[in-house]
């Protein structure tokens, strides 16, 4: 995927997952990430795990964090 269809937020820690998604705190807020959504260069990929964030801009943009 290119770069510039993905978004970086820093200092991200997980906190819950299902099968489809995980729990983050972005910007204070509680966000349900979709598995879908994660780049597979994120460091934040399951419960527990913390670090850069790296997402799809398009769902970046769509929940409104961009």
């Amino acid at each position: 995927m290119g770069k510039e269809r993905l978004v970086t937020f820093e200092n991200i820690e997980a906190t819950a997952h299902t099968d489809l998604a995980l729990l983050c705190i972005i910007e204070g807020e509680e966000v349900w990430v979709p598995h879908s959504q994660i780049d597979d260069d994120s460091e934040v990929f399951e419960k527990g795990t913390s670090g850069d964030l790296i997402v799809t801009r398009w769902w970046a943009e769509k929940k409104d964090l961009v």
